[in-house]
């Protein structure tokens, strides 16, 4: 017998005669987020109408998210996350390469947004992840030694410091300080809470402007502690701001296919090789 790229397995067909082809049976996939039935949709339990007239579609990301609908201050957060996230200009990585696979091939809008996507990882807009597993560890320190979350961020601090090595979420090349910070961090002190990853957030700042130099917070440290605060795992540092910034990535190819003549992005290269040389 041998398998076919439908599914199916079949015995060799015999000289002159007909294919035989059997059923194969294939393990079903298990999945406790969405449903579906010949007339109706359900998302984590809630019918697709009652989402659609009652929700929007923030509440619907938390809730894919978090398995329960957001109180009203935890869906305007998300809602600011995901703004603060949406784009940063043109010459941002994302942004920079969704317009270069655009210019070059114009038969693929998905292809170009992908290609945006991409590029986020842990230097661009995806520190947010190792950010919240800092958090978490930070976290589990203070409790474990009795001390308090800003004293957990101070020996963080001195630990990156020994082993030179970066701290996730701050610095920035464009930023001196971050507008959406302090903007993000005044909406969650309004909800009230421990608020123990802002908190560790703006200790592990000063602290390292004492210890190595002054290192704005930038968009993944902030939306990593409202996330860590609001009960995310670590993964959503990543997960959302893709969410967010796919916004911006379908304007800005959409801008370049609008304005830009294809093949336009001509990246000007030195050569710094050996020079032109003969075959032996």
């Amino acid at each position: 017998m041998v398998d076919g790229a439908d599914g199916r397995r079949r015995n060799p067909p015999a000289e002159g005669g007909f294919e035989m082809t059997e059923a194969v049976s294939i393990p079903s996939w298990r999945s406790a987020l969405v449903t579906s039935s010949e007339d109706n949709i359900w998302i984590q339990g809630y019918d697709i109408a009652s989402l659609m007239r009652r929700s929007s579609f923030v509440d619907t990301l938390f809730l894919l998210h978090r398995g329960r609908l957001p109180e009203p201050h935890e869906s305007k957060l998300l809602d600011a996350i995901l703004v603060a996230s949406a784009d940063h200009g043109s010459g941002a990585p994302s942004c920079a390469t969704a317009r270069l696979a655009a210019s070059g091939n114009r038969q693929s809008l998905s292809a170009a947004i992908a290609a945006g996507i991409l590029a986020i990882g842990d230097e661009h807009g995806g520190a947010g992840s190792l950010c919240m597993e800092m958090i978490g560890r930070a976290a589990a320190l203070a409790s474990r030694d009795s001390i308090t979350i800003e004293e957990s961020a101070v020996r963080e601090v001195e630990r990156a410091k020994a082993e030179k090595r970066r701290l996730p979420g701050l610095g920035h090349r464009v930023h001196t300080k971050d507008p959406r910070v302090e903007v993000l961090f005044a909406m969650a002190r309004s909800g009230g809470g421990s608020l123990e990853g802002v908190r560790f957030m703006e200790s592990l700042e000063a602290a390292a402007a004492q210890a190595v130099k002054p290192l704005p917070m930038n968009i993944d440290g902030a939306l990593a502690a409202v996330l860590y605060d609001l009960g995310f795992p670590s993964s959503a540092g990543k997960l959302i701001f893709i969410v967010g910034r796919v916004a911006g990535l379908t304007a800005e190819v959409a801008e370049e296919y609008a304005r830009e003549k294809p093949m336009r992005i001509r990246i000007p290269v030195s050569y710094d090789g050996v020079p032109p040389r003969e075959m032996e």
